[in-house]
This record gives structure tokens, sequence and C-alpha cells, in this order.
């Protein structure tokens, strides 16, 4: 019999606009949003304050539509080193509890709580570390209990922000089969439509058996067979670490045979090699803050120059007119036997949109854990009540 897993999804609430209450804390009494472009009211809204959600006011909406639901709205100026400091903080306060921990994106982490939970209950550890982050950062997370990767996530959603919330196999039935296909993680705006074109709209609707054939028109059968595992409970319980790991750099240099003399030469040879390391960060879905050359002489003398970026950035021929920047700034007409590019202090795309994409899971059989002892027990102890199968415990 495999050990049934506990896994908690901490998801860290409305959190470029925490981070901004933070910093500036008279925030907290307004309605803002965080985007924009710096000095001028165009662009998009990358994080909405709960004040400014319940106006109508979301995540994407332009800067100009948010301002005509509430035109004394604030905007906020994004702030990315302030984010990947508290980022920081709140994944080492976790590693107190686990090292077990898979960063879902900057601003949420998958933790596996099997063997302390043996311990300390569940749900006193979901309390502890809500309460940790809020008194020590001023961090509001809302944090999901469940067996799998999936269910924990689905869970941490259903109450936010500062919400606790346990979703067991058992409790699918009740809890997922009547929500909404597109509140499902991982089903998309397109996916949805094309779903409710042929009319499915639940939960309940997708996993029909009388309605596969026409599911599989609209879907592949590896998409709808992974979707069904993951609403039966059967998908991954499985957290590895290192599974999506930012590497520091990204780089690429060439050591020539002969040595190479004359601008046009170089930014022959650096516009090539930029072009293999643009792709690698596209195709890891990352941008980068900093772009670099590196020059080697004949006389093995290396120069390497840098030039960091207010805004992270992705796009080829900007990246190519920063190193060519560098290079004219550099080079001195010297014989090169080497030349490189390279770009750093990277982030996933996923990170600056505060969004994250459908893990492939791997299928594991896996039995029901039992979360629901001392719930009410715990909640006399605390000023916040808990979750359980998605319902408010009286």
């Amino acid at each position: 019999m495999s050990q049934v897993k506990i896994i908690f999804h901490v998801d860290l609430n409305a959190f470029y606009a925490s981070c901004a209450i933070i910093k500036e804390p008279f925030l907290k009494k307004e309605v803002f949003v965080v985007g924009g472009r710096t000095g001028s009211n165009s662009g998009v809204v990358s994080t909405a304050s709960y004040k400014a959600r319940a106006l109508g006011i979301r995540s994407g909406m332009s800067i100009v539509e948010a301002q005509r639901i509430f035109p004394k709205l604030l905007i906020v100026p994004t702030n990315f080193p302030l984010y990947q400091k508290y980022s920081n903080l709140f994944f080492n306060f976790l590693k107190k509890y686990t090292k077990i921990i898979l960063k879902g994106s900057i601003d949420e982490a998958y933790m596996d709580m099997t063997e302390i939970s043996k311990e300390i209950h569940p749900l006193k550890l979901a309390k502890e570390i809500q309460q940790g982050l809020l008194k020590e950062y001023g961090l509001p997370v809302s944090i999901g209990i469940g067996p799998t990767l999936f269910l924990a996530k689905m869970a941490s959603d259903m109450k936010k922000p500062l919400g606790i919330t346990v979703l067991r196999k058992r409790d699918v039935s009740k809890v997922l089969y009547p929500l909404p296909i597109g509140k499902i993680f991982g089903v998309g705006i397109k996916t949805r439509e094309l779903l409710n074109e042929i009319g499915i709209f639940t939960v309940n609707d997708f996993i029909d058996p009388n309605n596969k054939t026409k599911i599989l028109e609209v879907m592949t059968s590896n998409s709808y067979h992974s979707f069904l595992d993951d609403i039966y409970g059967r998908s991954s319980d499985f957290i590895d670490p290192t599974l999506y790991d930012v590497p520091k750099s990204i780089s690429n240099e060439e050591t020539l045979v002969y040595p190479i003399q004359g601008y046009e030469l170089v930014y022959d040879h650096l516009k090539e090699l930029s072009k293999t390391t643009v792709d690698r960060l596209k195709n890891e879905d990352l941008v980068a803050r900093t772009v670099s050359i590196k020059l080697r002489t004949s006389d093995f003398k290396t120069i390497t120059r840098s030039r960091s970026l207010l805004e992270p950035i992705e796009d080829h021929d900007l990246i190519l007119q920063i190193a060519n920047d560098l290079l004219i700034e550099n080079y001195n007409n010297e014989p090169l036997r080497l030349v490189g590019i390279g770009l750093s202090q990277l982030i996933l795309k996923k990170d600056l949109k505060n969004e994250i994409t459908l893990f492939n899971y791997d299928k594991f059989d896996d039995r029901e854990i039992n979360l629901d002892k001392l719930i009410k027990k715990i909640n006399e102890e605390y000023e916040k009540e808990v979750i359980t199968f998605g319902v408010k415990e009286d």
C-alpha cells in the first residue's frame, strides 16, 4: 500500500499588490492596481488590489478600461526587484517546514508535508505558516491541502485572501463536479470557449462518458485523459524541487580557429551567437534583465562587459542592439580569438504575468487522506476558519 501524501499549495494573495502595500502602507486603504507603463496611463493591469477587484477590475484589463470603472484608481508601477526580495523571503520561510518544495511561480509553492504531518496536524501547520508569513513579512497567503498537486492547487483557489481549504478525493464529486469547466486548473480561455461551444459547461459535463466523443473533437486524447486523472485525484503526488529551476544565465560563445579583426566581422559572429542564445531563452520561457558580451584577444586578454535594464526583455533585436552597443563601446579593433554573448538575471515569463501553466503530472494511484480531525478544535484556537470539502465549517 502506497503512502498517502499530504500536499500543501501555498499561494501568495495578490502578490504584487501585497508588496506594494508593504512598501507604501497607505495603499492598504486605496483602490489601486499594479502595472501600466512608467510615466503614462497606458498598458495593462498586472495585479489588481482586492478593493479594485471588488469593483470589477481584473488582471489583463487595460489601464484605460480600469480607469473608466474607477476614475480615481491609483496606478502603481511594477517593481521586480521588490517582488524577488519578498519571493525569496517567502520560499526561505517555507523551507523551515520541508525541503521538498516545488516553486510553481514567483508567488506560489507546492510542499510535501507528509513527514512533518506525522508529528503536527496539517491544519495546525497551515495556520502556523499562514500567520507566520503575515506577521513576519506582511504577506497574506491562501493554502490548499490535498493528496495530489492538482487537488491542493484547486483547494487554495477556493478561499482568498487568507483561506485554508482541505480537498480530499472523496470530496471531489461534491466540490469539483458542479464547477464551471473554466475553473479547472489548466483549462485556458480558448479551451473553455471550445468546450462551451459543444455544450460542456461544467466539470460534470466534462466527465460524462456520453460526451467523450465530442470532447475529443476539440481536445487531444492525452489532454482529455490527463484532465480526468486530475479531477479524479489520480494525478501526481510527487514533488521534484528541481523541476522548474531557473538557470542563472544563458550564454553562447565561439572560440575561433583563426583570429578575426574588424568591427563588421566581430558583429557578424555576435549576431549569429545571439540568435542561438535568444532561441534558448524563449524555449525555456524566460526573460532577461542583463545582457553581456565577452571578447578575448589573441594575447588572451578577456574583456567582459554587461548592461542591466529596468524591465526584463526577450526580443532578439533589442538584445542584439544592446550587445552591439557594448561592442562599439569596448572593442578597439584588436584581433580576437573568442566572441560571446550572455543573458543573466533571468526570470520566468509566467512569474511576470503572475500565471502558471498546467503540470504534466506523472500518474499515481493513491488513497484518500483524512484531514478533518481536530478542525473544530483548531478553529477555536484561531480567528480564521478552515474550509473542508470546499464548505465553510459552522
